[in-house]
């Protein structure tokens, strides 16, 4: 028997828009007791907004996206889609050439970037409807969305069967928890893809402070992971000790350890911290919300390429085809889990 959306709080829902297909899309406001407050649609699971009351009063808006459904739908025609807020899946990151063995079976993926597959193809998590499976507006406030990828959506194996949840607790700590079962073996790996920018939307986040606890890199070619690792230390990526955020990055960061603070980005002016926490082995670090002067964004917003900087926990890049990485299969019946927090300070 299908249960029910427990929904708590009819004053949290509104009609966000309608698909191309007629589809409704309702959006769900959650806040917490300190007075920071979630807003999520159920299109690609995706966060909209994510407020936070400043030490002098000014409240501001943390993550990068738009103000109306359409404009999210026809970001993924831009040349380059940035995925506001949205949920990544079912892989996240590239897969060379869209194609991995699996259980002795060579698995032919749709190619969506130069050839491969990227953030699960053609159209992946990010564009579809998810359902609504829980809203609770108590202490420690939370939204849960679940969407059933059937077997062979963009030719993965197995049905898959996705339950997100977000919670935004009574620390200012928003927290992201991914569960997932499969009914064949597949491989998966789910990620979020807001773009932070501590300072507001028309602004850009080069003098804000980044620190990334890990002391390797994957090495890439063609953006494609080449299987070794690199160290950071005296090159431009380490970031084991605060700097400034860069113009341009968009690389796979090695976890030290899993369950720990993994980075940190820091607003000298707003005099704001936040810290990421994450169960995963990597964090793929993407500066960017490049919208081409096609879209606007928030607050009439002209995003550009140092908008906002992502902080993709995740497993590697290409692993399926890497024996060595941390392994991307979820076998059947197995539950794939994966955790992320964002913790909000302010000074």
């Amino acid at each position: 028997m299908k249960l029910k959306p427990n929904v708590t709080s009819a004053s949290c829902v509104q009609l966000f828009g309608v698909l191309p297909t007629g589809q409704e899309v309702k959006a769900y406001e959650i806040s917490n007791t300190k007075g920071m407050t979630l807003k999520v649609m159920e299109y690609g699971a995706t966060i909209i907004a994510l407020k936070k009351t400043l030490k002098n009063g000014t409240v501001i808006d943390l993550v990068l996206g738009f103000d109306t459904l359409n404009d999210y739908v026809n970001s993924f025609l831009l040349p380059s889609a940035p995925y506001f807020g949205a949920t990544v899946g079912r892989y996240a990151g590239r897969i060379a050439n869209a194609t991995f063995d699996l259980n002795s079976n060579k698995i032919v993926l749709n190619k969506n970037n130069n050839g491969n597959a990227l953030h699960g193809g053609l159209e992946g998590f990010s564009q579809k409807l998810w359902q609504l499976e829980q809203l609770k507006t108590e202490n420690n406030p939370s939204v849960s969305f679940t969407y059933s990828s059937p077997n062979g959506e963009e030719h993965f194996p197995g049905e898959l069967k996705v339950t997100i949840t977000y919670t935004l607790t009574e620390e200012n700590e928003l927290k992201i928890e991914y569960k997932a079962v499969s009914s064949e073996d597949t491989v998966v790996n789910l990620t979020h893809h807001s773009y932070f920018n501590l300072e507001g939307q028309n602004s850009n986040v080069l003098e804000q402070e980044l620190q990334i606890n890990a002391a390797e890199i994957l090495a890439t070619k063609d953006m494609i992971p080449t299987g070794e690792l690199l160290p950071v230390v005296n090159t431009e990526f380490d970031f084991t000790i605060p700097r400034s955020c860069p113009k341009v990055i968009d690389t796979t960061f090695v976890l030290d350890a899993k369950e720990t603070l993994g980075a940190t980005l820091f607003s000298k002016k707003n005099n704001l911290k936040m810290d990421v926490y994450t169960n995963q082995p990597s964090l793929h670090v993407y500066a960017g919300g490049n919208c081409f002067n096609q879209i606007k964004g928030k607050d009439d917003a002209q995003y550009h390429q140092q908008s906002g900087i992502c902080f993709e926990t995740q497993n590697f890049p290409d692993a399926p085809n890497h024996s060595h990485f941390p392994s991307a299969v979820l076998e059947r019946g197995e539950v794939y889990f994966h955790k992320t927090s964002y913790k909000f300070q302010t000074f």
